[in-house]
């Protein structure tokens, strides 16, 4: 199992060691405590004058976030709306309040933020402390504001949340952290707006979401290479929250698939990829690429995603949003 991955207990049958069961008391009095501070006034909650959607998830590790991220600025945007994001920017270096530019690096800033900011061109801002990030935001006529991963985080008042879980996985054991993926009870799931299910099979109340792959983009601009063609064998790369999946993404489309897993938001260097057969075509993920483009060769790539989503689910989401920004907001084709 890669560093940084998830123990085998926590998805499978094995049984829960002695230590973690132990642990569980004190992670949740953490919890509570950390929540205490809010309702009885010891920190507080900071609204912003524009609507806040965050996306998060009850479990550690990767359950599809940043693409459904990417399609809700893509379906805000085509509403007339005008999306920004803030982020922790986990992984980065970066903690006070910043802005996410084009000559940023995902060392700096974290990879989710770089790739939001390059693939769905919209402002993006980092920082710990997330309220004073998101007020970045607002000279640049942002008027909705997507918190990236903050479920858990209490100080950044929202006005929707949209929990994620992975299909497949799904709650692994069903325990709180450290024995099982749990960063909440599941309880907690009736206290948000939407649950989107990314894979496997959506349950009643559930929002079902298909992550569909598209034609692999070379890391480097201008390359002779040709893409692999499904069949063809190649190395393949995942440095997220759950490898296997960007693997069997990759065997259903029919490549022969050697499998290279990384711990989640892995700094990498190009000591990492000195693999057997280095004249393999390479295949990784696009929150994989935007570490590896300043060190790429010709033959590797990048194989996007583009989240799928009901129409009624976006639709459903349109009318929340109406119904909580205040004034409300003219949108597209309305005289500004």
């Amino acid at each position: 199992m890669p560093r940084g991955q998830a123990p085998t207990f926590w998805h499978g049958t094995q049984p829960v060691p002695r230590w973690a069961r132990v642990l569980v008391p004190l992670y949740r009095l953490l919890r509570l405590i950390d929540r205490a501070r809010y309702a009885i006034g010891l920190r507080r909650v900071q609204h912003l004058p524009v609507p806040v959607i965050v996306i998060g998830n009850l479990t550690v590790g990767g359950s599809g976030k940043t693409p459904l991220t990417l399609a809700l600025i893509e379906a805000l945007r085509a509403a007339g709306w005008h999306p920004g994001v803030v982020s922790r920017g986990y992984g980065g270096t970066q903690r006070e309040p910043d802005l996410v530019t084009t000559a940023d690096s995902a060392l700096h800033v974290g990879d989710e933020p770089m790739l939001l900011q390059r693939l769905g061109q919209v402002p993006v801002a980092v920082g710990a402390r997330r309220a004073d990030a998101a007020r970045l935001l607002l000279p640049l006529g942002v008027d909705v504001i997507l918190g990236d991963d903050g479920l858990q985080h209490c100080a950044l008042g929202r006005d929707i949340e949209i929990c994620v879980i992975d299909g497949v996985r799904r709650f692994g054991n069903g325990r709180l952290l450290p024995a099982g993926p749990l960063r909440e009870p599941l309880a907690r799931l009736v206290s948000v707006d939407f649950v989107v299910c990314n894979g496997g099979v959506a349950r009643p109340g559930e929002v079902p979401m298909s992550l569909q792959p598209g034609a692999p983009r070379a890391l480097v601009p201008v390359t002779t290479a040709q893409p692999p063609a499904p069949g063809a064998e190649v190395h393949a790369v995942a440095g997220i929250g759950d490898p296997t999946r960007f693997f069997a993404s990759l065997r259903a489309l029919g490549y022969r698939v050697r499998e290279h897993a990384f711990a989640d938001h892995r700094a990498y260097t190009l000591a990492d990829f000195a693999f057997d057969d280095a004249t393999l075509p390479l295949l990784m993920t696009e929150k994989d690429a935007v570490k590896c483009a300043a060190f790429a060769r010709p033959h590797w790539w990048a194989l996007p995603v583009r989240a799928q989503l009901p129409p009624q689910f976006l639709a459903a989401l349109q009318t929340r949003l109406n119904a909580v920004a205040s004034p409300p907001l003219p949108r597209a084709g309305a005289r500004r």
